[in-house]
């Protein structure tokens, strides 16, 4: 995490503080559980409660701890019995490392999915807006970046809102996966400690118990988080990089918003750069990047080890604070886009009609010619358009094989823009629903 991309309430999930603030919780839940059960004395769990519940944890003085035990819990452990008191022999009984951390681990996930799916709704939200707004705007449409046929502006971004809407759905599914509690002690068998404290513990932390552990929770639920958010992030890149193309000199179909004394360049001051959306597709790949760690925690020895560890260190912090602030960016960005439908029309007539190509093939076809021959028929005309030499609706109108087929107001007619448009109102219902 740097600052630079980094958004507080995300931030704060992974702050020292609040890590040692639900380990405690973790502690002093199964330390409730335990006491119920008679394994320790209730006015233990009480106290336990009582002196640290509102307490500052002090970081400066775990690090010191750990530099010495070399071991993360135990110094927050030694800690939390300076804070306690005598009864803190009573904390932990029964557990195992992972119990605190895995546990803790996944609800700084699960809050973390949280507040990226709001995210996710500010992005869907701002593309609703923007598509209805553009719904009938025409545009052209591309493959392989060469002209196609027609599309509207609005169906571009109706396309983006569908894909986030399924990464949506996708991210309610991984925080649903990942939202488990192991409190299972070593090896994950409950030798040291009753099943019914994992269960209470899990129901205090908003998870589910996990249906076996082996001292670790299964790392394949994390893979597929960490897969979520980076598929999550190639659709930011899809679409930044969509903006991108748009904003270029020769296309100019779309541009950022570019604020009164925003500069472009150091050198160049006529510069209006796609600063954002470049952006955004760098932050892109740093989230995709965790994939492959992620998948390759997977793979364990036996029952535990800790080679997963040090990679969800840095991780988990940053593919979610760093995808927090791209997916933000991302809707202020679609909100405040320049559009110019002028020079979007002014693109659709660059190449001088050759967009309604199919259309005439198909005219020709229901009209008696081969396929084969109805190909040639339009691509001999279309190629001198390319070279900037006729009119492909003129040269269409002049050549003797294609009037054997169609008349000049038959042709004619195959140059409605409003043809290509005629479905946009399906799309959009099948998108937005009926609303």
């Amino acid at each position: 995490m740097i600052p630079r991309y980094t958004r507080p309430e995300m931030a704060s999930i992974w702050e020292p503080q609040t890590r040692f603030k639900i380990w405690f919780e973790i502690e002093a839940h199964a330390a409730d559980a335990l006491a119920e059960l008679g394994t320790i004395p209730k006015e233990a769990a009480r106290t336990v409660w009582a002196k640290a519940k509102d307490a500052t944890f002090d970081v400066a003085r775990i690090d010191e701890i750990e530099r010495e035990t070399k071991h993360d819990v135990i110094a927050f452990l030694t800690h939390l019995a300076e804070i306690v008191g005598p009864e803190a022999r009573f904390v932990h009984q029964g557990m195992t490392s992972s119990d605190v951390l895995d546990t803790c681990l996944n609800v700084q996930l699960t809050r973390a999915a949280d507040l990226l799916l709001a995210d996710l709704d500010k992005v869907l939200a701002a593309l609703k807006k923007r598509a209805f707004e553009h719904k009938m705007t025409p545009a052209i449409g591309r493959s392989h970046g060469i002209h196609a046929e027609p599309v509207t502006f609005g169906l571009k971004l109706a396309y983006a809102y569908a894909e986030f809407s399924r990464a949506k759905e996708r991210l309610i599914a991984a925080r649903k996966e990942v939202a488990t509690c192991a409190i299972s002690g070593a090896v994950g068998t409950f030798a040291q400690i009753d099943p019914r404290v994992e269960a209470h513990v899990a129901k205090a932390m908003g998870l589910v118990p996990e249906p076996i552990s082996t001292q670790v929770i299964p790392r394949d639920r994390h893979a597929m988080y960490f897969s979520t958010l980076g598929v999550i992030a190639a659709s930011v890149e899809r679409l930044a990089v969509e903006v991108r193309h748009m904003q270029r000199t020769e296309v100019l179909e779309a541009e950022e918003f570019f604020s009164e004394g925003q500069k472009g360049s150091s050198a160049m001051p006529h510069k209006r750069n796609p600063v954002l959306s470049e952006n955004l597709t760098g932050l892109s790949r740093m989230v995709r990047a965790y994939v492959t760690p992620a998948l390759e925690n997977v793979v364990l020895w036996h029952e535990r080890d800790i080679s997963h560890s040090s990679a969800e260190r840095m991780m988990g912090p940053d593919a979610t604070v760093t995808l927090d602030f791209a997916l933000v960016r991302l809707a202020g960005l679609i909100d405040k886009l320049l559009v110019y439908p002028a020079n979007m029309q002014k693109n659709l007539d660059r190449l001088g009609g050759l967009v309604h190509s199919q259309r005439v093939l198909l005219a020709l076809t229901q009209k008696g010619a081969s396929r084969e021959d109805a190909y040639k028929l339009v691509q001999r005309n279309a190629m001198p358009v390319w070279r900037g030499e006729g009119d492909f609706l003129q040269l269409l109108k002049k050549d003797a094989e294609v009037k054997k087929y169609l008349s000049d107001a038959e042709i004619a007619e195959q140059f409605d823009l409003g043809y290509h448009l005629k479905h946009v109102d399906t799309i959009f219902k099948r998108v937005f629903g009926e609303s």
